[in-house]
């Protein structure tokens, strides 16, 4: 009899999960308690897969001999506890994926900031290398989706805490790990500590044929980095010190070690401008390098990288005002990247869902650099709280039309309007996408 293989949430990841498990001869159910966009419905009614929305069939689902829980289901809620009390086992998509992956290899690449951007930059490397290799996970689609339906030789993987939570044998032959920075506190029950167990979970299946990749200049990493039994290489990557192995920038030129042949070039030569770009440049370089691509072609892709969107991206000038749209910074750390940057008067934009965030972090920064706040979020009490007496204006809006035209009011001419929310999206919006999209509109409009 089949194994029965019950999908719990149908997004993109539950999709994947669907139609490889339907692939691999499980006997699969997709339960939603919301409604299915029409794509995800047509997918499973086009592959003969059942499913139920709008509600879940708690016994049916009970019936399951495991769970797959999408990443954005929290532990605490009712049905899971339900599913951990009767001993079902549940996994993530990655582990399903992982799975059935045969002999490809897997680049994953956690951690709190840069993570998409050391992803798409060590994509960008190895398709630049001739490598027959795609792109999935939180970036590009769910893994399992691709081994369902595209298989590749090499997957390079951006993975989330959550999704990292519910791995079980699942092993990435190279682990990146950017940084580790308070997040997502919510669901970790507060405890930082929680988080940072979850994050190195990436590297706890790894053997020493393998090799897991860190910032050495991150204090956290670094802190925890011998409390956790890894076995395999350990490759550091840092601007503070010369490293015997990994990577290292001095005088303003990078050194790659990885075993290979040493790379070096110029941060001058990397298309990325910024400091925490220069860290996830230093990262990528390692991961490709230690695939044994050509370190001409690792220095050819690093020069010609494009920025992501969302993620400081240049929208356009307005009467001498820069927009710019960083709607994928989250926490309170993707912001503080982002005001480093800044050399112009800027009006912030903020506000959002708080995960827990620490607004002191960013206090000097703010001090330094900012002339006016915009909070867009249904909450802003807490910005209010930390900079009403230390910003000249800080103001409301509930729209990101609103909180735009509020801005370019607020902004100095030759100044920079900065949308860098600190905030989950989903309060006001569907993602942080759709924020940066609605944020881009609302400038073209001005």
């Amino acid at each position: 009899m089949a194994k029965r293989l019950v999908i719990l949430g149908g997004s993109e990841s539950g999709i994947g999960a669907a139609l490889l498990g339907q692939k691999e001869g499980y006997d699969v159910f997709v339960s939603d308690s919301s409604p299915l966009k029409e794509k995800y419905r047509e997918e499973l009614v086009a592959a003969g897969i059942r499913y139920e929305e709008g509600s879940h069939s708690i016994a049916k689902i009970l019936e399951a001999d495991e769970v797959m829980k999408s990443p954005g289901i929290p532990e605490k809620a009712d049905l899971v506890k339900k599913i951990r009390q009767k001993g079902i086992p549940v996994i993530s998509e990655i582990e399903l994926a992982y799975r059935h992956k045969g002999n490809s290899k897997i680049i994953g690449i956690t951690g709190s900031n840069g993570k998409t951007t050391t992803t798409a930059l060590i994509y960008h490397i190895c398709r630049h290398g001739g490598l027959d290799c795609a792109l999935v996970g939180n970036i590009g689609y769910s893994f399992a989706r691709q081994v369902a339906l595209d298989p590749k030789a090499l997957y390079v993987a951006e993975l989330s805490s959550f999704q990292l939570d519910d791995i079980h044998g699942f092993r990435p032959e190279i682990a990146v790990l950017t940084n580790i920075t308070e997040d997502h506190l919510d669901r970790y029950e507060y405890k930082f500590e929680n988080y940072i167990r979850s994050k190195f979970r990436i590297a706890m299946n790894q053997t020493a044929d393998d090799f897991f990749i860190y910032c050495q200049d991150d204090p956290v990493t670094k802190e925890y980095l011998n409390r956790f039994s890894i076995y395999s290489n350990l490759l550091p990557f840092s601007m503070q010190e010369e490293l015997n192995k990994g990577a290292f920038i001095k005088d303003d030129k990078v050194t790659i070690k990885t075993g290979n042949e040493p790379i070096s070039m110029s941060i001058y030569d990397f298309a990325l401008p910024g400091k925490h770009n220069q860290y996830n440049t230093l990262a990528a370089g390692i991961a490709t390098a230690t695939l044994g691509l050509r370190k001409e072609k690792i220095k050819e892709a690093i020069a010609s990288f494009e920025s992501l969107e969302h993620r400081m991206e240049y929208v356009t000038t307005v009467k001498g005002v820069d927009f710019i749209n960083d709607s994928k910074a989250t926490n309170i750390n993707s912001t503080w990247y982002a005001l480093e940057n800044m050399s112009k008067p800027t009006v912030l934009i903020l506000g959002g869902v708080d995960k827990g965030n620490d607004y002191s972090l960013i206090e000097e920064l703010v001090e330094q650099k900012v002339t006016a706040i915009v909070c867009m979020g249904l909450e802003n009490a807490k910005i209010h709280e930390a900079f009403d007496k230390k910003v000249a204006h800080v103001a409301d809006a509930s729209s990101a039309k609103e909180a735009v035209q509020l801005a370019f009011s607020l902004a100095e001419k030759d100044g920079v309007v900065l949308l860098s929310p600190a905030c989950a999206s989903f309060d006001l919006f569907k993602n942080y996408e759709d924020r940066g999209k609605q944020f881009k509109d609302a400038v073209m409009e001005l």
